[in-house]
């Protein structure tokens, strides 16, 4: 029988390093809590303490630094500044070994957590888990940190979907928050933790919404908070059409509330996602004091959703845009430039589809036109302004009535809860019997096209009553501004031509016919000319 002589190891597997070196070990700590709580932070504190104390006190370790995360979850670690340091210090040669507190501390992502161990692990670097008595180069280690770290993801999964239902629960029973610190115009009062209006602040959105109304588009009433030093709700000098927009169309400023717009997609990547209908909203009415009234803010959403409709972008660029119309084929008026670059330069205002397919014959307009013909028009409204306003007042109360809209939409609303239990129950029902599958689909699929159906109604009958809504507040700011007119005007006024005019409309034949907001319709003739030549059809 042959002899075997065996030949001990003199260096690590995984160091490389001589087995009876006598080279202190380069150590580094790792300490994190997940939130900015006091008791959190206290937890933070004794963890740094804790283990500087307990590596400097062993004579074979070399204490390197702690290395720290504060506030910062650990199911992923793309956030995690002092983790991701501590890694490329590890792989760079500096720390032959990192000790945490538990697989939690380290990572509650398994992926994650074994592709950091076996990386480091490749380069001889050990991790010490003191919780769990775990070393990643021992043999078991990844075993167990396999494990541990499911289990560690599985609690996060379970902590995230209690918060979500925690969350949920929430809205479903009315409570509201938001971030405060980042809103214009509303925050928390500290005592009795109600949305209280900041009336500084309420100034502020009340121009952003004045400054639409009257024809401003979001990029120009950016420009002018811009210009005028006013913070942003973030605390910014330089504002944002997208903000303005926002802001806009936040329905807070009615003093209601849309809860989860947006919802997390993953509780690992913490990925947030705009809500399309994948889970539940809960719309709150009525929930705080407003600072836009209702009628007000559905006003401004009719004119977003006008401008938007628009055959050409709305530019806003004067109080004409969007104001002034083709008869010939219904488009906007745009203003042109000619001889921009000589002496003669003139702005007009011209169909914007004057050339597109079949020529338009409507003439061309110059500010001095509209503002004359409104001026001729409002002159007329006023000698009969007592017929105007009280034709104006009977039309707000029985047009803009919405008494039985309101019955039908409640109905509706009531169907569709109906329609939805339904649904739950027999899809509940064909989770716990046995069925026949046709019949079930047959069932559930009538359910599908009854709240299809319905909901298209709901949708209609809301439109319908938001239109109604919009139209009192034009009437009702025609009818104030009516009564506050002691006369006939002499020029044209800015004020008066945003709250009293829907828009004015230009003929082939030369006229001008002023619509204003109550539907009365004056024909400004003959058409202002500065001089008395005819003007060419252009």
């Amino acid at each position: 029988m042959a002899k075997v002589k065996t030949i001990p190891a003199t260096i690590s597997q995984f160091t490389a390093a001589p087995i009876n070196s006598t080279r202190k070990r380069r150590v580094a700590g790792y300490a994190r809590v997940s939130t900015d709580h006091e008791d959190q932070a206290t937890s933070y504190e004794a963890q740094v303490d804790y283990y500087t104390s307990y590596i400097k006190s062993r004579d074979d370790w070399e204490f390197i630094a702690i290395y720290t995360d504060e506030g910062i979850s650990a199911t992923n670690t793309k956030k995690r500044e002092g983790f991701k340091t501590m890694i490329a210090d590890a792989l760079a040669g500096k720390i032959d070994l990192i000790i945490t507190k538990s697989v939690s501390r380290f990572a509650r992502n398994t992926v994650d957590s074994l592709t950091t161990v076996r990386e480091l692990k490749d380069k001889g670097i050990e991790i010490y888990f003191e919780k769990e008595n775990i070393w990643t180069l021992d043999s078991k280690g990844e075993l167990l940190i396999t494990i541990m770290s499911s289990l560690a993801q599985e609690e996060s999964r379970s902590i995230s979907e209690n918060v979500t239902w925690g969350q949920r629960k929430r809205m479903a029973d009315g409570k509201v928050s938001f971030a405060y610190s980042r809103f214009l115009g509303l925050d928390k009062d500290k005592e009795t933790g109600q949305i209280v209006v900041n009336p500084k602040q309420a100034e502020t959105v009340k121009l952003i919404f004045r400054l639409f109304l009257q024809g401003k588009t979001p990029h120009a009433i950016a420009a002018h908070l811009t210009a005028q030093g006013v913070k942003t709700p973030g605390g910014k000098d330089t504002w944002s059409q997208q903000t303005v927009r926002r802001m806009l169309s936040n329905e807070k400023y009615k003093g209601d509330a849309l809860l989860q717009k947006e919802f997390t997609v993953d509780f690992l990547q913490k990925k947030l996602k705009k809500n399309e209908g994948e889970v539940p909203q809960y719309y709150v009415e009525g929930n705080h004091e407003a600072i836009i009234s209702p009628a007000l803010f559905d006003l401004v959403q009719e004119e977003l959703a006008k401008r938007s409709r628009g055959k050409t972008r709305y530019s806003g660029a004067t109080i004409f845009s969007n104001k002034i119309r083709c008869a010939d084929c219904g488009s906007w008026y745009g203003s042109k430039v000619w001889h921009s670059t000589d002496s003669y330069r003139k702005t007009i205002y011209r169909c914007n589809s004057k050339y597109e397919g079949t020529k338009c014959e409507t003439p061309y307009v110059t500010e001095e036109d509209v503002k004359s013909a409104f001026v001729s028009a409002y002159n007329r409204l006023v000698t009969e302004k007592k017929e105007i306003i009280a034709n104006a007042e009977l039309v707000r109360k029985t047009l803009c009535a919405t008494d039985v809209l309101q019955i039908e939409k409640q109905r509706l609303e009531d169907e569709l809860s109906m329609i939805v239990s339904m649904t739950q129950s027999i899809v509940a029902e064909n989770a716990r019997i046995a069925q026949d599958q046709d019949e079930y689909r047959k069932r559930y699929d009538s359910l599908v096209d009854r709240y299809d159906e319905t909901k298209a109604q709901y949708d209609s009958v809301a439109e319908s009553i938001a239109a109604k809504e919009a139209k009192s507040v034009r009437l009702a700011e025609f009818i104030s501004m009516m009564k506050a007119q002691k006369g006939v005007i002499s020029e044209f006024d800015i004020g008066l031509w945003s709250s009293t005019v829907e828009y004015v409309t230009v003929d082939r034949s030369k006229g001008i016919t002023v619509t204003f907001r109550d539907g009365t319709e004056i024909k400004a003739l003959p058409w202002p000319r500065v001089s008395g030549q005819p003007r060419s059809v252009v």
